[in-house]
């Protein structure tokens, strides 16, 4: 990762490399201690003559003498003032990166209060996937040095920058997973990654198809069927000292989805390996537990299979008992992640946590009714909602609740079973007909189902992402374990 360190501003003045600053459209030059007031007038006026406005995202670099000293600029714009807040200076670290990244070794950076913000928008924009395709050019920018008033200051700096490194690396982490080739991750594949996180607080146990079996998994077991690679069930512990709570993370985790014997048209196979984008992100979490010293007890469960249409693929109109005891006709087999989840689920519930979150790229109608840009969220207990709500406000990922409405409750009732695993009515209420049933596995234990059908992959790239997956949630994640 790009290394990021805090400087004083003696250490500034000493240096002659570029320094970077952070304008607002309306500001009248940076707003930078290192400058003096007539110096930030003229850097304005010269930055307007070469065109810059202060958009969010707008980076110019030019020479400028303070004084007896020549240095180099880079100003980023942050949008306007009334928008310039940690969501746009994060994205201003990103822009940074992307346009001076082949240009210069190190460059100084004055984000002010903003400033371990800004250095994850570094890290978030620095990311990319290179295990199958070497870059067009090997980045040459290799340290951010991050202005400080005082070696005091620069000490705190350092300590929040060192904490959201963390959060970046595990979102760098969750990223590469979901981005891996779809026969690269199998089932197993991603077990033995899991494993790799044990040591220390943390221990990781693998359960097998035979032992699903044998526990009772036959949700697990019957959407894996299909696929000569089986499915696995990782259970992660984190177990810290003087841990006073207990929490689960349950991800879904489908390494490939073919739709099953309810075949997806081949367009829309095309990014089904980013499927499994929840269980990347428990396994994201779990790489920096530990050092991130939160204090609550954390069981992490990875539910892991191909949806294949196998030989021995479920079909349409089978009845799978899940662990719990409850029965699900099976109408559509492309509604499988709310399957494995289910038996993850209640394995979870099981523990007697005080909250249960489960991350899932679950509905395509999650997509349809909140875009891209945000994830759709289900509870049985507004209070624990409310909670990662508040982590996500701070983190700027968007959570919006959808209700599970009492009423809705006979969409996923079965003639024949106890639960269908998709609604009665098709192509109505998809998002909440799976909370609904998700509902059904977790017993009395708080719950939030977050649906990142959406957040977690994108085509295009987005402000702090490149193509693929996107690691969403993880630092909300990480933000409501630390407050725990």
């Amino acid at each position: 990762m790009l290394d990021v360190k805090a400087g004083t501003l003696a250490e500034l003045n000493a240096a002659v490399d570029p320094v970077t600053a952070l304008l607002a459209t309306e500001d009248g030059g940076p707003a930078a201690a290192f400058l003096s007031p007539k110096a930030r007038k003229a850097l304005a006026e010269q930055a307007k003559e070469e065109g810059f406005t202060g958009k969010a995202g707008e980076t110019v670099s030019f020479k400028f003498r303070d004084g007896d000293k020549e240095r180099r600029y880079v100003l980023v714009g942050l949008g306007k003032r009334k928008d310039a807040g940690t969501d746009a200076h994060r994205k201003a670290g990103a822009a940074l990166y992307r346009a001076y990244k082949t240009r210069f070794e190190t460059l100084w950076l004055a984000a002010g209060a903003q400033a371990a913000v800004a250095a994850e928008g570094l890290w978030l924009g620095s990311y990319a996937f290179t295990n199958y395709k070497k870059p067009d050019a090997e980045p040459k920018l290799k340290l951010v040095r991050l202005v400080c008033a005082s070696a005091g200051e620069a000490k705190k700096v350092q300590s929040a920058v060192d904490r959201a490194a963390l959060g970046a690396e595990a979102v760098t982490f969750t990223r590469d997973l979901v981005n891996l080739a779809p026969s690269d991750k199998s089932p197993e594949a991603v077990a033995e990654v899991a494993k790799s996180l044990a040591g220390g607080d943390v221990t990781v146990e693998v359960i097998d198809r035979k032992q699903a079996e044998k526990q009772g998994m036959n949700l697990l077991v019957a959407v894996g069927r299909g696929a000569e690679r089986g499915p696995r069930m990782v259970h992660l512990t984190y177990k810290p000292k003087g841990a006073k709570r207990k929490v689960a993370l349950v991800g879904k985790g489908i390494t490939f989805d073919s739709g099953g014997l309810s075949l997806k048209p081949p367009a829309s196979m095309e990014t089904m390996k980013m499927d499994m984008a929840g269980a990347a992100l428990v396994l994201g979490v779990f790489k920096v537990l530990a050092r991130l010293k939160v204090k609550a007890e954390v069981h992490g469960y990875a539910a892991l299979a191909y949806n294949l249409p196998g030989p021995d693929a479920v079909k349409p109109g089978d009845v799978i008992k899940g662990m719990n005891g409850k029965t699900v006709e099976i109408l559509n087999t492309d509604a499988e992640g709310r399957l494995v989840l289910a038996d993850a689920l209640h394995l979870a519930a099981s523990e007697k946590p005080s909250a249960i979150l489960d991350y899932a790229t679950l509905t395509g109608a999650a997509l349809v009714a909140l875009g891209s840009g945000i994830t759709a969220a289900m509870t049985n207990d507004r209070a624990l909602l409310a909670k990662v709500t508040a982590s996500s406000k701070r983190c700027d990922e968007a959570i919006w609740e959808l209700p599970l409405p009492k009423d809705y409750e006979d969409m996923i009732k079965s003639k024949i079973a106890d639960l269908l695993n998709i609604g009665k009515v098709r192509g109505e209420a998809g998002t909440i007909v799976g909370g609904l049933f998700l509902r059904e596995f977790v017993g009395d234990v708080p719950w939030v189902h977050l649906d990142i059908a959406g957040p977690a992959w994108t085509d295009g790239g987005t402000a702090l992402s490149a193509p693929g997956g996107t690691g969403a949630l993880v630092r909300t994640t990480l933000d409501w374990l630390g407050g725990l």
